[in-house]
């Protein structure tokens, strides 16, 4: 594809629209994807260049995905109408990856979890205390967002963990909060409210089945989560 020549005036097998159309989005690259969406570009630099421009930026498509329309609008090219196009794309990639299945899943390990959360928690940028309510079968009823907390804190009092819980008759929840840093070691306050909870649980009679943090993998770390349960936390 010709460097600075504006997309109308390529050919029609290099524009990323009749590529796509062609030979499906899986054959475009991640700028040329990005360029469909911002339909042109600048002086200068055609819209798959931005594109590139803005991968460039934010380093990754996780971290583009993150950005606010106002950071979006610091790159050149990018106006108020473009950064809304990628804010409102990158939402309903989200939320169509957070669609849970028909079927309730089992939830009985902590792999399973940490797959059913990880869309959830793929653009969060600060800490989200989450609970999954469960039935007797331990199938999941529904994710709950409990609340918010700063980059690397989340203060939380367990009637507002239980609160949904006995609302829904759940027989057992899960905790799940995201660790925004990407490192999913428990911190000494992670550990300290979960045993909090364990105790408010046996006095509501709601099994708490595991904690689970959700981090990034990475070259060293294979996994992108851990379990308070695998790691002892939890009393027998």
């Amino acid at each position: 594809m010709a460097e600075g020549l504006r997309l109308k005036d390529q050919p029609a097998s290099e524009r990323p629209r009749e590529r796509l159309a062609a030979l499906g989005a899986d054959a475009l690259s991640n700028a040329e994807l990005i360029a469909i969406l911002l339909r042109t570009g600048l002086k200068g630099a055609n819209a798959v260049e931005v594109g590139r421009q803005l991968l460039q930026k934010f380093g990754t498509l996780q971290s583009l995905a993150r950005a606010s329309v106002a950071d979006l609008q610091k790159v050149k090219g990018i106006g108020r109408d473009k950064a809304v196009t990628l804010v409102a794309a990158f939402s309903l990639a989200s939320k169509m990856a957070k669609e849970l299945q028909d079927e309730s899943p089992l939830l009985d390990n902590p792999q399973t979890i940490a797959e059913l959360l990880r869309a959830r928690n793929l653009f969060k940028n600060v800490e989200t205390l989450q609970v999954l309510l469960l039935n007797t079968r331990h199938k999941l009823i529904r994710v709950e967002e409990i609340t918010d907390g700063t980059i690397d804190t989340l203060l939380v009092h367990p009637r507002e963990v239980f609160k949904s819980a006995i609302a829904s008759n759940a027989a057992a929840i899960v905790l799940a909060h995201n660790h925004p840093s990407g490192d999913p070691t428990p911190s000494e306050a992670d550990i300290k409210v979960t045993r909090d909870i364990i105790r408010a649980g046996q006095l509501l009679k709601i099994d708490v089945l595991d904690h689970i943090i959700i981090g990034r993998a990475t070259a060293e770390r294979a996994k992108d989560y851990s379990s308070l349960r695998e790691l002892g936390y939890f009393y027998a």
